[in-house]
């Protein structure tokens, strides 16, 4: 019996594990934060993204064969992941059509959008979105979207030739009763099973997959980085980079950069627009959120407590300084802080001043809103029922 491809297929997985290997360097770049935990958290990072990457570049690809999965949870993260959010997607392309059928969910916000290739990992620009009440669902909550490059009736996004991926943004802000969609893709257009495995698709995709590991952490830390030279200054992607992405339709995102010594405090002061969803998130300088499951991470439009005039006062800080809005560092000495106003009818820049800790009640309002012991107990306790629920564990 002729095993020539044993070879091959040795080789493949030495240069997927040399290829990973190599990528930890990005771990120690110059520019990235360098306490224990954050150098941590880059190595980390590497590992929690090598089971995406073999989704989108070997497992999950085949636009003709393609499976709804999800992108993100508590354990696999990055690109300024919402705490909120819930990112389900598939593989498409832009001369089949496709019918998405299922439940709507009750999620805040719902965003589809069909994306095109670029030059990021994450693809190009929009070709196409539908927010959630532009979408038609039955009296039972269910519903049919077609994806196609000619009309359909009812829902439909039209398709591009550059056309690569759909994608379904679910924000939660209330996480213990809204509920996750549930729904299936099918592509109309051709039939057949999928190809059987072949030793020149293992390697392709391995190779894939080594390379989206390393493309997407060097993206996403070269972004923060042009964050990071402006500190505690609110600003939005495109005053930043002018970089095609599949970015959140409905409101672009403010991102400030922090970087907190142990004995002192951020606070983050704006009065919220009326608007479909906001939230303030929260994470390190790898662009991952902090764990949303047992930590203050986030706030948004439901859980936040605002001050009786409607000011939000948000506070980082090391330590629990008894506020309802603490955003917790869980051990990181820097990284990013978004807020998004969805589908507002303005966007408010937040304002930062940075103080030492022991100051951090004379910068604040006489009777700012406090929050003692057993509520912040709640309040974790509340944010763990929540995730389960979202995410099925």
């Amino acid at each position: 019996m002729n095993n020539d491809h044993d070879p091959v297929l040795r080789n493949a997985w030495h240069r997927f594990c040399d290829d990973l290997k190599a990528s930890g360097d990005i771990a120690f770049r110059e520019t990235a934060a360098s306490n224990p935990v954050d150098r941590a958290a880059g190595i980390r990072l590497l590992s929690r993204n090598i089971a995406l990457a073999l989704a989108f570049e070997f497992e999950n690809k085949d636009s003709a064969h393609p499976e709804l999965m999800h992108y993100f949870n508590p354990m696999r993260k990055q690109g300024g992941d919402n705490s909120d959010a819930l990112y389900v997607g598939a593989p498409i392309n832009g001369t089949d059509t496709y019918r998405v059928t299922g439940h709507r969910g009750t999620a805040r916000y719902f965003g589809v959008t069909v994306v095109e290739k670029g030059d990021t990992p994450w693809g190009g620009g929009v070709a196409g979105t539908l927010f959630g009440d532009q979408i038609e669902v039955a009296a039972d909550g269910s519903f049919e979207l077609y994806l196609s490059p000619d009309p359909q009736p009812g829902n439909w996004i039209k398709t591009t030739p550059e056309t690569f991926r759909v994608t379904f943004r679910q924000f939660f802000a209330d996480w213990e009763n809204e509920k996750p969609m549930e729904a299936r893709i099918d592509r109309l257009t051709g039939d057949g099973t999928p190809p059987q495995l072949s030793v020149d698709s293992v390697v392709e995709g391995l190779a894939g997959a080594a390379d989206w590991v390393d493309r997407s952490v060097i993206y996403w830390a070269d972004m923060i980085d042009k964050w990071k030279c402006q500190p505690n200054i609110f600003l939005s992607y495109r005053q930043l980079d002018d970089n095609k992405i599949d970015a959140t339709p409905g409101g672009e995102p403010l991102i400030a950069y922090w970087k907190l010594p142990e004995d002192e405090a951020l606070i983050i002061r704006v009065r919220p627009p009326k608007a479909q969803y906001w939230a303030v998130e929260f994470g390190n300088y790898w662009w991952e959120t902090m764990d949303y499951r047992y930590r203050l991470a986030n706030t948004n439009c439901h859980y936040a407590a605002l001050e009786d005039d409607g000011e939000l006062i948000v506070v980082i800080s090391h330590d629990d300084p008894g506020l309802p809005n603490w955003l917790d560092p869980s051990g990181h000495s820097e990284g990013y802080v978004t807020y998004r106003w969805m589908l507002a009818d303005h966007y408010p820049v937040p304002t930062c001043q940075q103080f030492k800790r022991s100051e951090l009640f004379a910068h604040l309002p006489d009777g700012v809103k406090r929050i003692g012991s057993d509520e912040r107990r709640d309040q974790l306790a509340e944010r763990r029922r929540g995730i389960v629920k979202r995410f099925k564990w």
